[in-house]
């Protein structure tokens, strides 16, 4: 044989990314569902779900990693270590007050050098005085001690310090409550999910800013959908809205949706990712705050929506099917329905019916971190602060339709999770031809393989 017969060839055929397909499984979906919402599992506390989470240890840290979360599984601890939040502005105004944040890393500070029992007296002294070395002014009145005592919940709900006996709550009215705490020495080190690789004394703002965005737009799409309401196409960057484009199916978006059992939903307008309704049983699993739900301020929203869907302009707001109200119609609408729903039986909080500005403040709260509005756009020829409703409220009827106060949520109503701890999960049951969003049509991307 020739030696020209002898010769192989050099080049390649180039050779498509490989496609992620997790399996489907119900028991690690469920899992997945309430790591999101729940990142810490603690022995004594959560012994089953520790055991679950065991079983399906190379599933879970298959899903998470897709989002560039780290889960750490020990004996008697389980935690999600997740990335950057998508919309931290929001998710800040949701949480903990500034003090009380002050006072959790205060307490946690003091912790890493106290013996494993310690009294609820000495731990806080530690911590004033660790205040004291960082130049921050204490007041040892009553409403720093509710901030010490809101950081203390959240250090035993993460299972860092355990109440043995006593009660925290006795603290607010005495600084020398017996109350005996057990501190996990071995859980401080994962208290922080997100620490960077910069240092924070050589560089804060470059660190800041490492901690406060997740850099790579694929993880950041990914952790919006399944850790938030949903994804609005108008207000994604370059980077981002290709990704929506190319990637949101195939084997990005709709895997990652099957392996948390969730629905991908796409429309011209943006994505979700839908829960089933046989997935959940109660409101409190989709988060802290579940919507549309009970109670004043989820009504006053409601009907909110329904006014903006049929009173709101489609002017220059973010993008198409986005609706505006300015401040002076939402404040004119809330004082009409409060006025409407203030009396009888199971009617509005009085507080609310007679101030009409906490009442648009408390709504706008919760509609922001439900990711339903858009209040800091304004269109060019705006001359006052402007609302913008986003597409998906669309999805809650018509005016009129919003439950009161008290009534019984049905199932077949959408659901809105909260960006905290992952709960956006809206109802699957949709009637036909009616999507997540308004009635904007859909985009033509073909379902299958992403376009690269």
């Amino acid at each position: 044989m020739s030696e020209d017969h002898d010769r192989t060839p050099t080049h390649r055929t180039p050779t498509r990314r490989r496609a992620w397909r997790p399996e489907a499984d119900a028991e690690s979906a469920a899992l997945l569902r309430h790591l999101a919402a729940h990142p810490w599992l603690v022995g004594g506390r959560d012994d089953d779900l520790i055991a679950a989470v065991r079983r399906n240890a190379e599933a879970l840290s298959s899903a998470v990693s897709r989002l560039g979360w780290v889960l750490v599984i020990e004996r008697d601890l389980v935690r999600l270590r997740k990335s950057p939040p998508p919309r931290p502005e929001a998710w800040a105004s949701q949480g903990p007050s500034p003090a009380a944040c002050s006072w959790f890393f205060l307490l946690l500070a003091a912790a890493e050098s106290m013996p494993p029992r310690t009294g609820i007296g000495h731990l806080v002294s530690q911590a004033r005085a660790a205040a004291a070395e960082a130049a921050l002014p204490t007041r040892h009145d009553v409403t720093e001690r509710r901030a010490i005592l809101t950081a203390l919940r959240m250090l035993d709900e993460r299972g860092v310090i355990e109440r043995l006996d006593g009660e925290l709550d006795s603290y607010l009215h005495d600084e020398q409550a017996p109350v005996l705490l057990a501190i996990h020495h071995t859980r401080l080190a994962h208290v922080i999910a997100n620490p960077g690789a910069l240092d924070p004394a050589a560089a804060p703002q470059a660190w800041l800013e490492q901690v406060q965005r997740e850099p790579d737009p694929a993880r950041r799409m990914r952790r919006a959908l399944v850790d938030d309401t949903c994804v609005h196409t108008a207000l994604l960057d370059e980077a981002e809205a290709q990704w929506l484009s190319q990637r949101v199916r195939g084997d990005d978006g709709g895997p990652l949706a099957d392996a948390f059992g969730l629905v991908l939903e796409r429309r011209a307008e943006g994505a979700a990712f839908v829960v089933p309704d046989d997935a959940y049983r109660h409101l409190r699993e989709l988060g802290p705050i579940p919507f549309p739900a009970p109670g004043t301020i989820a009504h006053a929203a409601l009907l909110l929506l329904d006014h903006a869907a049929v009173h709101g302009s489609t002017g220059e707001g973010p993008g198409p099917g986005w609706r505006g109200l300015t401040e002076e119609q939402v404040l004119a609408g809330l004082a009409e329905f409060a006025g409407r729903n203030a009396t009888g039986k199971g009617g509005w909080g009085g507080e609310y019916a007679e101030d009409p500005l906490l009442l648009a403040a408390r709504v706008r709260d919760l509609l922001i971190g439900a990711n339903l509005i858009h209040p800091a756009f304004a269109g060019a020829g705006d001359t006052a602060p402007t609302w913008w409703f986003a597409p998906v409220t669309g999805r809650w009827g018509q005016e009129g339709t919003a439950l009161p106060k008290g009534s019984r949520i049905p199932s077949s109503r959408a659901r809105t999770r909260s960006p905290q701890s992952g709960t956006t999960q809206r109802s699957r049951r949709i009637p036909p031809q009616q999507g997540l969003f308004n009635d904007v049509k859909a985009d033509g991307t073909m379902e299958g393989a992403p376009r690269e």
